[in-house]
């Protein structure tokens, strides 16, 4: 059994190189964004229509349960000639369905392909923009080379993989991160891993209300947070995507990525720059998750200088737009409890050139938590990275059914840089990942932390996490540097890691037990005078 599931792997990984190997060798496959871009609309007509064979399937079963038989000729006229889903399926236009796609004669391919991508814009709102016009045909690849890749294309499918199998996010990640490596800094994505984009979800729990992301890249922010709502709650819908991205080519990809997961979005009528465009202005969100791309240049234009978004701060240099990022963050954050977790490059921790407007964030309370990532996450960049969290609400309340405490005046800082020890194989350069245990230790900290009976001023353990208050930040010239506050250690001496993460641990369950009894001693206080409690 591991074994066919291993076997499953290969075959799939050899599919995608043999893609990539014809569209390498195929004269007119254009740049490597093109032949990308190529496959990616391939395979997206390829999921969106075994997504709707599969309807069709599931249809024909719902009518035999009714005692129906879908082979008679009126029930395929009021069933199957425009047919219905409730799950979030498209219905096809016949030209779009992959079934007309695969059976075109060679020569007829490239014209077959673009007349899918025109009708599926103009038939639904969701995926106007997701398409170049003339994709295949402005290439128009010989026709044997075509084939070929779609043959290659057909192979991939949930009945050949089995359906546990994440086969959408597996493809797209095997391009987009084939991409991102051969990219410059300047202009491709960077791939943020999905341990990164879990992680951050594990601190701030994006698990309803509005999500926001500024420079989304592909959607991956959007799609790993979904898939913790729906781990923790079962229910996608409860969370509303918004997000703007720059280059157009990602922003397609983006549009694609979220429709073939059946993921609401807004991501405006075009792409865009988020600072000279926002297409979101005076919108308001729960959430933000972002990477956006480390030390931008190039961000700013003269009509930024009085911006409002940084009309309370002073202006983000135009060397770099890190703080621009934060600010721009800042000002879609819900005013009275917004939440972000976002990545940037370990400089802004410290910069010279942003000292005034790091010093009037840490005065104004916005920043939480400062958690410094090991540098070996990332396969796109050698920057070493930090996780920011910023919070507009530090006096405490109930948040996700945990009772906080007042943090006001406090910022957490985390340092990971020493968990390193689960290496990945088969990558060009050293590469690293957060588990599972890993990114749960670091939550857990984070929350505990942030609960009732929690002392702020002595939460600390060495080398590895400590909360400092804002009048030692400002005796330290304001620097968010953890290094300057996490104590530091003989590594010779005994330290019992995984006895002090028990501890952290039990804490929390202890505090989390303390509330429950607390809740149903007010239950029956309340019960005892008469008032019900909904």
């Amino acid at each position: 059994m591991a074994k066919k599931k291993v076997e499953g792997k290969i075959n799939l990984d050899k599919i995608l190189f043999n893609c990539r190997d014809i569209l390498r060798q195929a004269r007119n496959s254009g740049s490597f964004f093109e032949k990308r871009d190529m496959m990616l609309t391939l395979v997206f007509l390829r999921f969106i229509g075994e997504k709707f064979e599969d309807g069709i399937e599931h249809l024909c079963e719902d009518l035999i349960e009714q005692g129906l038989d879908p082979n008679n000729e009126q029930i395929i006229k009021a069933f199957f000639d425009d047919p219905t889903f409730t799950d979030g399926t498209y219905n096809l236009p016949v030209e779009a369905r992959w079934s007309t796609i695969i059976n075109k004669p060679a020569p007829e391919l490239n014209v077959a392909l673009d007349k899918a991508l025109h009708s599926l814009a103009v038939s639904d709102s969701q995926l106007k923009g997701c398409f170049v016009e003339g994709t295949f045909t402005t290439r128009n690849l010989a026709p044997n080379d075509i084939k070929k890749i779609v043959d290659e294309v057909n192979k991939i499918s949930h009945k050949a993989f089995g359906e546990k199998k994440d086969l959408i996010g597996r493809v797209y990640e095997y391009f987009l991160k084939e991409f991102a490596v051969n990219a410059t800094k300047e202009e491709g994505e960077f791939y943020t891993p999905h341990d990164v984009v879990q992680l951050i979800a594990a601190m701030i729990e994006p698990y309803d209300g509005t999500l926001y992301d500024p420079c989304c890249g592909s959607g991956g922010m959007f799609i790993q947070s979904a898939k913790i709502v729906k781990a923790k709650q079962g229910d996608i819908s409860r969370i509303n995507v918004y997000g703007q991205e720059k280059d157009a080519a990602t922003y397609r990809l983006a549009k694609m990525n979220l429709t073939l997961r059946s993921i609401s979005h807004h991501l405006g009528e075009t792409n865009d720059s988020s600072f000279t465009n926002d297409l979101h202005k005076g919108l308001y969100f729960d959430y933000i998750m972002a990477n956006p791309l480390f030390n931008l240049k190039g961000w700013y234009d003269d009509n930024l200088k009085n911006d409002t978004r940084w009309i309370d701060y002073s202006t983000p240099p135009e060397s770099n737009a890190n703080y621009a990022w934060i600010l721009h963050i800042l000002s879609h954050m819900k005013p009275l409890n917004g939440v972000a977790g976002f990545l940037l490059a370990n400089g802004a921790l410290g910069d010279s050139d942003t000292h005034e407007i790091r010093m009037e964030l840490i005065q104004n309370d916005k920043i939480e938590a400062i958690l410094i990532l090991p540098r070996e996450l990332f396969i796109t960049t050698d920057i070493s990275a930090t996780l920011w969290i910023l919070n507009q609400n530090k006096k405490g309340g109930n948040y996700h059914g945990r009772d906080l405490r007042n943090r006001e005046g406090e910022i957490l800082f985390m340092d990971l840089r020493t968990w390193t020890e689960n290496s990945v194989k088969g990558e060009n350069k050293k590469k690293v990942i957060l588990i599972k245990d890993q990114i749960q230790k670091a939550a857990d900290i984070y929350h505990t932390w942030q609960s009732e009976g929690t002392d702020g001023k002595n939460y600390e353990f060495p080398e590895l996490y400590r909360s400092v208050g804002k009048e030692e930040i400002e005796n330290r010239d304001w620097s968010l540097v953890p290094s300057k506050y996490i104590e530091f250690i003989d590594h010779d001496l005994d330290i019992d890691y995984p006895k002090e993460m028990a501890r952290i641990q039990k804490e929390m369950k202890d505090i989390l037990a303390a509330e429950k009894q607390s809740q149903k001693m007010l239950e029956k206080a309340f019960r005892g005078i008469g008032y019900g409690i909904e």
